[in-house]
């Protein structure tokens, strides 16, 4: 299967989490800074990464490059989501930029795929959470990094 990773990342956490996935399944890499849109389109597997800034806000270079997502055909497209975020500091917003992505690849015709359960976290909101599961994998490398292994590999078994 053909896939390509797109993320954006500021502290390095959301590439590092890119990369431990590429890995595993012998995927493509592109920061969204970079990414045309062919890149959302030429694969088979799209997965969009994004770490949540402050209460909700998008990274700076997915805000930047949204317009590069939108002007892709995704219709049809299988599209998985992972982000990152703080539930502890940020609680009420918890990995909203994922929530954000998945509203404009649902807008757009894609299919997201990758929903994970909510159990074992901690926050009290997120517009990433529907119907009672996140739209994709929600890791938190700063209160449970060490659980962010464990995530992925049943993330990825579910997704192949």
């Amino acid at each position: 299967m053909n896939v390509t990773i797109i993320y954006g990342s500021d502290g390095g956490a959301t590439k590092a989490v890119a990369s431990r996935i590429a890995k595993k399944i012998q995927a493509r890499t592109v920061n969204v800074a970079a990414a045309k849109a062919a890149d959302f389109e030429d694969c088979d597997l799209l997965i969009l990464g994004a770490p949540t800034y402050g209460a909700g806000d998008l990274q700076s270079d997915w805000e930047a490059n949204l317009d590069t997502l939108k002007a892709a055909n995704l219709n049809g497209k299988k599209v998985a989501l992972f982000g990152t975020g703080d539930q502890v500091t940020y609680a009420e917003s918890f990995v909203d930029a994922m929530g954000t992505l998945y509203d404009q690849v649902v807008a757009q015709g894609g299919i997201v795929v990758g929903f994970t359960d909510t159990d074992g976290y901690e926050h009290s909101a997120s517009t990433a959470e529907r119907d009672g599961r996140f739209v994709g994998l929600a890791l938190d490398q700063d209160n449970q990094s060490s659980q962010s292994d464990k995530r992925i590999t049943a993330w990825i078994s579910h997704l192949m």
